[in-house]
């Protein structure tokens, strides 16, 4: 008797272990398998949730089918309780692994409001914009230039919630006077900046930040990652560029991003250049004077004069040999791309061609004509302005 019930409880243990092992591998399935989710969501993560409440929320909203799976799942991977918060996007199919790794492991809302701090070459603009889930594109909520503008009730309203993203942008271009005085206009940075950081050692770039980041400390990550993308073009440069150091090809790199906004141009203008010095020719570019009269604190707003052309100043490179003793702007990724790959020509002159562009020349002649006929756009351009 004895030996049947142990028979009959042995089978029903076998029968109890294989079927917990099926519960766990279908488990296991919907944990890992691709979700109900049909379009995507931004989801919500409040500070100071509990992650039960998190699994219930995600269940409420269709993203997962079984909030106590994705415990359980979350759990088994040490996931649980990990989460923080912000705002992030669920993508359709989503599993739940998946969900759980993104809100447990980023650590950075991937969705929903961010306030963006734009620092531009003539003025600062902060833009808050919205991230629609469905396209996957932001939608312009509202901006204003914080020099001039009160913020409006769109800005302040959302500054203190806790999924806000806070970025601040350098445009290339930008002189290291602008950056640090325009970065006095927002609010969300702390502390000041000592003194202005060296020309043309600042990235411009599109920095995350958090309220309450030193004004010190993003400039001091401006300055490492321009160094270091210097430090990388430097080593991958054309062997015949004329430069005696890496900083030689910044300086270069700074005057080519002044003398175009066309990412396709830059080449050019850096072999421009790149052939004047090879001949002994002065560089003779206008940004350069700029900057020696207004030192990278505030746009020229009108037209060199001929006494300015003839000053002798470090940086009129009508007058002095070879490159300016600094650069005169923060140049970007491409424009260093640019000055220490130019590309092969025989350039030697360039001139607007009225389309945003310039029109290149290999000799004196030929640029005289465009320039002629630069003339002849820049009086047709005045002539439409004064009848509309």
């Amino acid at each position: 008797m004895w030996k049947h019930i142990a028979s009959n409880a042995l089978t029903l243990m076998v029968v109890a272990l294989f079927a917990l092992g099926g519960l766990l591998a279908w488990g296991q399935r919907q944990y890992t398998q691709a979700g109900p989710l049909a379009e995507p969501i931004c989801f919500q993560v409040e500070r100071g949730s509990r992650f039960s409440t998190v699994s219930d929320e995600l269940a409420e909203q269709g993203a997962i089918s079984n909030s106590a799976i994705f415990r359980i799942g979350a759990d088994y991977e040490d996931l649980s309780g990990q989460h923080k918060f912000g705002s992030y996007l669920i993508q359709p199919g989503a599993s739940m692994q998946e969900i759980a790794a993104a809100i447990t492991t980023a650590g950075r809302s991937t969705c929903g409001t961010e306030i963006n701090f734009r620092v531009g070459v003539t003025t600062a603009e902060v833009i808050v914009r919205e991230l629609d889930p469905a396209t996957n594109r932001y939608n312009e909520v509202v901006s204003f230039n914080p020099a001039e503008e009160e913020a409006p009730e769109a800005y302040t309203s959302i500054t203190d919630r806790p999924d806000v993203r806070f970025r601040i942008t350098l445009a290339e271009g930008v002189t290291s006077w602008q950056v640090v005085e325009e970065l006095k206009a927002a609010d969300f940075l702390a502390g000041e900046v000592a003194e202005i950081p060296p020309e043309g050692s600042l990235a411009p770039d599109s920095y995350e930040v958090t309220p309450g980041t030193e004004r010190a400390a993003l400039i001091a990550e401006m300055t490492e990652r321009q160094t270091a993308i210097l430090a990388e073009l430097w080593q991958a440069r054309d062997s015949d560029v004329p430069y005696a150091s890496p900083e030689e090809a910044l300086i270069m790199a700074s005057i080519v991003e002044k003398e175009t906004g066309v990412a396709e141009e830059r080449r050019q203008v850096a072999s421009v250049f790149v052939n004047r010095i090879e001949q002994g020719m002065r560089l003779q570019t206008d940004p350069t004077v700029i900057y020696g009269i207004t030192e990278g604190r505030a746009p020229l707003g009108r037209g060199i004069r001929r006494s300015e052309l003839r000053a002798e100043t470090p940086y009129n490179t009508y007058v002095i040999d070879g490159l300016p003793p600094t650069p005169i702007a923060n140049p970007g990724r491409l424009s260093i791309e640019a000055a220490l790959n130019p590309d092969t020509t025989d350039y030697l002159f360039f001139v607007a061609d009225g389309t945003g562009g310039h029109a290149f020349a290999q000799t004196l002649d030929e640029h005289n004509r465009n320039v002629a006929r630069w003339r002849e756009i820049e009086a047709e351009q005045q002539q439409q302005q004064q009848d509309n």
